[in-house]
């Protein structure tokens, strides 16, 4: 989707500028947050790239004026009233009203650590030959998707080159949607400053992107 989080390659938004030996949370409530987003991702009502989109289709405003984990909150409310887990009375109220609904599993505390030494492993058999290989010029199609995606903005109708073949992937646009994992191959494919960003670019900027094979076509070649 074309949200707010879609920055990529654009001007006016200030210098990123990284805290020095950052801690993990800045406060307790963003730790409470995050435990709450990893107890009811547990519950197998929403998946990864579902909480992702939930967080990537808050309005733009809102999300560019939210903090990093204010996101994830609104982004959890979305997710449990759509999912009928709770009422909008209950959050107003900021207390349970009604019997729990039910739900598939309970995270317990005893689980946490197994459950992320293990990882949260996205990679699956491959369906098929990749259809490009280390190389191949290929083009990002121009593609204006109302749901999920993980293509950016800022390289779509662009030409590049693939510089790695990682394997396939559970596919983030239909997971988002419970649609389905439909894993797909995905690639690395670097794309010069120039192309992306015309000559006032530096000429000796690039960047890699991360790219899923439906993303992807063969190189289009621009008019001369």
């Amino acid at each position: 989707m074309n949200g707010g989080q879609d920055l990529g390659g654009m001007h006016g938004f200030g210098p990123v500028a990284p805290e020095a030996d950052e801690p993990r949370f800045h406060a307790e409530w963003e730790r409470r947050v995050f435990a709450l987003a990893m107890a009811m991702g547990f519950t197998g009502a929403w998946n990864l790239d579902a909480s992702r989109a939930a967080r990537e289709s808050l309005n733009p405003g809102e999300y560019m004026l939210a903090s990093y984990y204010e996101i994830w909150f609104r982004a959890l409310e979305k997710q449990v009233l759509a999912h009928g887990l709770v009422e909008g009375a209950e959050l107003s109220a900021g207390a349970a009203l009604a019997p729990p609904a039910p739900v598939a599993r309970v995270l317990h505390a005893e689980q946490v650590a197994p459950l992320f030494a293990r990882g949260f492993p996205s990679d699956r058999e491959q369906p098929g030959p990749a259809r490009f290989a280390v190389g191949d010029e290929v083009s990002a199609k121009t593609i204006n998707p109302t749901g999920h995606t993980r293509l950016p903005r800022y390289v779509r109708g662009r030409t590049g080159t693939v510089e790695r073949v990682h394997g396939a992937f559970v596919f983030p646009d239909t997971n988002a949607d419970l649609a389905g994992e439909a894993p797909q191959w995905l690639y690395t494919v670097r794309f010069s400053g120039l192309e992306l960003w015309g000559e006032d670019a530096d000429p000796g900027l690039t960047v890699s992107v991360g790219a899923f094979e439906s993303y992807l076509e063969p190189a289009r070649r621009r008019a001369a």
